[in-house]
């Protein structure tokens, strides 16, 4: 078993290694194998430290059934996994990268949160988590049955209906963040069926018509098609790019995409991205009449229309019914 000397780690409160200094560690362990469950993982990175029984066995005092070292490796993975150094390929599961083997042969134990967070990929990520608070943010002020002035109502009520709305929507859009990982670390066919299914949610196949996934050898560049009716005379085409955060979409896939589209003499299209679009291309899929859907919009519209997520809780939020105390038969 390898075992790694805590104190040359970056070391944070309690005297036990910082999350950052834990991401080397959490990659010498994952060179060992392909792939790990996430709880092997922590638990063989947390017993590699060989931490004294009192430091091993810590926990949160709000938190005791909670083992911080364990929670700080678990810490380094997310951030790991958001900065390209581990990848999810399937529930549970983490693998270390390339980029990862490549930052930890040359940093070793040095490696921190400004390195991986300084990479391509996280950048992208952060980029990505403000468009969709800020996309967020200007749909509540653009909102005409909100007002100011329901805040100063007597009972509270509105307000704190607004709160549990904020804190549930922050909760949704971090989700939402965690959806557009997972889809980007599925495989290519996985996200061909999932955008498939997300149209089929959406109401694109009408009642008799049908929806398949063509075949990836000989799509032809579509990868999805939605019959409309029967007998197919009103159809949507899809193309699927499952790119990473950083590697926009450009011109000439949008012109690949209508030029599938003009062999099929078709006139509607969809091209969906786990990324985003450059300019250039929007440009040309406007003057195409080609739908396009980025990573942002892709996970918004999963949530609204449940595609790979299930409704977790409910909240009644009650009022007096001043009707039923006004009321001439009391």
């Amino acid at each position: 078993m390898t075992y790694i000397d805590y104190h040359q780690l970056k070391m944070s409160k309690y005297g036990l290694p910082a999350w950052d200094g834990l991401i080397a560690p959490a990659i010498e362990i994952g060179l060992q194998k392909e792939d790990w469950h996430i709880k092997e993982l922590k638990t063989a990175v947390a017993d590699a430290l060989n931490l004294p029984d009192k430091l091993r066995n810590l926990t949160y005092e709000k938190f005791p059934d909670t083992s911080i070292i364990v929670d700080r490796v678990g810490w380094a993975l997310s951030e790991g996994a958001n900065s390209g150094v581990f990848i999810r390929p399937r529930r549970g599961i983490y693998r270390v990268t390339e980029l990862g083997k490549h930052l930890f042969e040359q940093y070793g134990y040095q490696l921190d949160g400004k390195i991986i967070h300084s990479q391509p990929q996280y950048v992208a990520h952060q980029k990505e988590v403000k468009e969709r608070k800020e996309a967020k943010k200007t749909n509540t002020l653009n909102n005409p049955e909100f007002k100011a002035e329901e805040l100063h109502e007597n009972n509270g009520s509105t307000f704190i209906a607004k709160e549990i709305e904020k804190q549930i929507d922050n909760y949704n859009g971090t989700v939402a963040d965690n959806l557009l990982n997972r889809i980007r670390e599925a495989e290519p066919q996985f996200f061909e069926r999932l955008v498939v299914d997300l149209l089929v949610k959406m109401g694109y196949q009408g009642v008799n018509g049908n929806a398949i996934v063509t075949s990836q050898s000989h799509d032809g560049g579509i990868d999805g098609v939605i019959n409309q009716d029967p007998l197919g005379t009103s159809t949507v085409y899809l193309q699927a790019k499952r790119y990473q955060a950083n590697n926009r979409v450009q011109r000439p896939g949008i012109e690949q995409f209508y030029g599938a589209l003009n062999r099929l003499h078709a006139d509607r299209g969809v091209f969906i991205t786990t990324s985003s679009f450059s300019k250039q291309a929007v440009q040309t899929a406007k003057s195409f009449s080609i739908v396009l859907i980025d990573g942002l919009k892709l996970t918004n519209l999963m949530l609204q229309y449940r595609v790979g997520v299930e409704a977790k809780y409910h909240f009644d939020l009650f009022t007096v019914d001043e009707d039923y105390f006004d009321s001439d038969e009391m």
